[in-house]
């Protein structure tokens, strides 16, 4: 148990790799080595968490205000400070369960009682971090959680509250990522590995056996996974900022053909069909399916999240607000293209599509029956995760980010964690929205060069003090634009119903296709809209 190696640069590179710290185009922040004092000899001994950062990063990482509240988010603080919360499930009754990354423990949050319990893992290795990317929890009260530092699959019993470590198939250089229990399975995407790894359960420590099934992309990443109605595993492969490709894995077929054979493994593409990714889709991380079949990816390098229909083979690009300028400050004027950075995503039971928009601080919520979508600003912001300090050395209240890098769905309500804030919060989504968007209409026809008038109304949903809001609207393709009558930005809502003029162009070099433009408004707390779909013939 204790033969841990330990690989210091590996979750950096990977961290790096997927754009997880830069909090805008054209601002990255240092991220620090993995052994404390690498980076400044000067560590003050708290004996806390703290002590693996030195003293000038300890506001980076270790969190920089105290858990904070809007009305619709409530956040809670973890008691021991700096353990850097990452991947995070609710199990049967409600708890909440994450990994802390600077600690190698689990947490978990009672929320009936309000109260935390954390599990010290005693064969974690004194000093040391792991980015836990992975988490699930098991019908017999286990907790399964991966760990890319030391290629490890963890199970922790909630029952006699013991950790068992697994050591994960280790073939150059790999990296357990996500982790989902499957049935009589357990799931893992192997993030630089180029593989996908399968794994049962109930075997004890002592006798491990994986079955990995590689990638069909070289030298590509295989990025998150979800499984469908069938038990097709959807999964996409891809090279930073070069694209991909989405790929749907027969393993029924794969496991009893193996099962009737002599060979160990056979080939993979037999039981595969690839579907390149659409030219815009560059870093597609997250993915999961919904009730209606089809595949939904998050794109961490855009601000674009995107939908694929196995019967059409079509692909349809969604876009996001714009990221409010208290998450990335700009107080040195370099941002000039925020985007908001959808991470993982997930399908609700409701069939909703529930993503974290990492650079945009938010937990966004779009149902694709009614084609709107949600956003939550998260509360808390970290300074030293934007451009947040101006030219006199002042540093902006209200600035930066949170590093909300996972989330689970219990009911109506959605849990986050937020790695540099020391917090897990909880998004409400039964409490009634401020306002409504309705669409004078919800589809448009144009050909390239035309342009097309289209009204929105915002309508408040209570008689409350009167709000100052923004408008958003935005596209996903830069042939298409739309602006609004009056240049008008900034809207103040009473209890009178405000309408909205917009026109709508493609231009001469539109292409033929279909695709979405969101309209709606942005309020400090939530933004709320709705998307046009515009065919261009």
């Amino acid at each position: 148990m204790r033969n841990f190696v330990k690989k210091q640069t590996k979750g950096i590179a990977a961290f790096l790799f997927l754009g997880g710290i830069m909090v805008t185009s054209g601002v990255v922040i240092a991220f620090p080595g993995i052994d404390p004092g690498v980076d400044s000899p000067d560590i003050t001994i708290t004996g806390t968490p703290a002590d693996n950062f030195p003293d000038e990063q300890r506001a980076q990482f270790c969190g920089s205000a105290t858990a904070l509240s809007t009305k619709f988010i409530q956040e809670f603080s973890i008691p021991t400070p700096c353990t850097n919360p990452l991947a995070i499930v609710a199990d049967y009754d409600g708890n909440v369960w994450f990994t802390e990354t600077n600690t190698g423990n689990l947490g978990k949050f009672d929320p009936v009682t309000e109260t935390f319990t954390e599990y010290e893992n005693p064969t974690w290795p004194e000093g040391t971090r792991s980015m836990m990317w992975g988490i699930d929890y098991g019908p017999d009260g286990s907790v399964w959680f991966t760990d890319e530092t030391y290629d490890s699959v963890w199970k922790f019993s909630s029952v006699d509250e013991t950790y068992v470590r697994l050591a994960y198939p280790n073939e150059g250089n790999s990296l357990p990522q996500k982790l989902k229990i499957d049935g009589s399975k357990i799931i893992i995407n192997d993030f630089t590995g180029n593989k996908l790894t399968l794994l049962d359960p109930n075997q004890s420590k002592d006798d491990v056996n994986y079955l990995s099934i590689p990638s069909p992309v070289d030298n590509s990443v295989t990025a998150d996974f979800t499984v469908d109605a069938n038990d097709n595993i959807w999964f996409t492969n891809w090279l930073y900022q070069q694209g991909g490709v989405l790929v749907k894995f027969d393993q029924n077929g794969y496991l009893d053909s193996v099962a009737g054979s002599n060979e160990k493994s056979l080939p993979l593409l037999d039981f595969v069909k690839i579907y390149e990714l659409p030219k815009e889709l560059l870093t597609p991380n997250g993915a999961t399916i919904s009730n209606d079949g089809t595949i939904w990816l998050a794109d961490t390098t855009s601000s674009s999240f995107f939908n694929f229909d196995p019967l059409t083979k079509e692909f349809i690009q969604y876009v996001t607000a714009d990221p409010m300028l208290e998450t990335y400050g700009n107080q040195t004027g370099i941002v000039k293209s925020p985007i908001s950075r959808p991470y993982w995503i997930e399908a609700d039971s409701q069939g909703r599509i529930i993503f974290n928009a990492q650079t945009a601080n938010n937990i966004s919520i779009m149902d694709p029956k009614f084609q709107n979508l949600i956003e939550y600003q998260i509360p808390s912001k970290n300074p030293n995760w934007g451009d947040c300090t101006s030219g006199s050395g002042i540093v902006l209240d209200e600035c930066g980010l949170a590093q909300s890098f996972d989330f689970a769905i219990s009911g109506e309500k959605i849990w986050f964690t937020e790695w540099v804030e020391n917090n897990i919060g909880v998004v409400d989504t039964s409490i009634t929205l401020p306002l409504e968007i309705k669409l004078g209409s919800d589809s448009i026809v144009l050909k390239p060069g035309e342009t097309k008038h289209l009204n929105f109304i915002i309508s408040p949903n209570s008689q409350n003090e009167p709000f100052v809001g923004s408008l958003i609207h935005n596209t996903t393709h830069e042939f298409l634009n739309v602006t609004i009558d009056h240049d008008l930005e900034t809207f103040e809502l009473t209890s009178t119903p405000i309408p909205i003029h917009t026109n709508i162009s493609a231009n001469e070099n539109a292409s033929p296709g279909t695709y979405k433009i969101l309209l709606g408004a942005q309020l400090p707390d939530v933004a709320i809209s709705k998307f046009v779909t515009v065919t261009i013939e």
